[in-house]
């Protein structure tokens, strides 16, 4: 047994949408009581910390709907089924910011809010980045700007909470202790 597991005893799912799933469990706790939890199931996602030859950390700012605001981030992008990691950041990178790798490499996975979620992110490093003649497009439903700023005007970005994502925070604090 896993330390403090909670055995699910009912699956009800809830909701099967376009990107997320919402199930409601019932588990018996490791003291024998039972609860629920709300679960959202996620397929995950990738993001990548770009940073260009000058050392410009390159940011996508975008509206995010449930937030109600606009938030600059690093480029990320949910996996298709059966698509790796890496291939998903390559075509994330390409499609936010016009930019392709010569050097793209794995840093880490972490969990996004795993109180409620499954999703999992996984980080990658992206450098010796050139320009794309041809981009691919985004999607349909997306919008973004491109920014390029240095690690101490992403830091004053974070400082200002338009930089206001785990994942874009992370970057900024690893790029900031290389």
């Amino acid at each position: 047994m896993k330390k403090f597991e909670e055995k699910t005893t009912k699956t009800t799912p809830i909701y099967d949408g376009k990107i997320v799933k919402l199930q409601v469990d019932d588990v018996t706790l490791p003291n024998g009581n039972v609860a629920k939890r709300e679960i959202i199931k996620h397929p995950g996602a990738v993001a990548v910390i770009a940073v260009t030859d000058e050392g410009k950390l390159v940011l996508v700012e975008q509206y995010r709907k449930a937030l109600e605001r606009s938030i600059i981030e690093i480029p990320a992008g949910k996996l298709e089924p059966g698509e790796e990691p890496i291939v998903t950041a390559s075509r994330e990178l390409e499609e936010e910011t016009g930019y392709g790798a010569q050097s793209l490499t794995y840093l880490q996975a972490f969990a996004t809010s795993p109180g409620f979620a499954d999703e999992v992110i996984h980080l990658f490093v992206a450098k010796d980045l050139y320009k794309i003649e041809n981009k691919a497009d985004l999607d349909e439903d997306e919008f973004v700007e491109l920014l390029e700023v240095s690690l101490e005007e992403a830091q004053q970005m974070v400082a200002d909470e338009r930089i206001y994502d785990a994942k874009t925070a992370f970057a900024v604090l690893w790029l900031a202790a290389q």
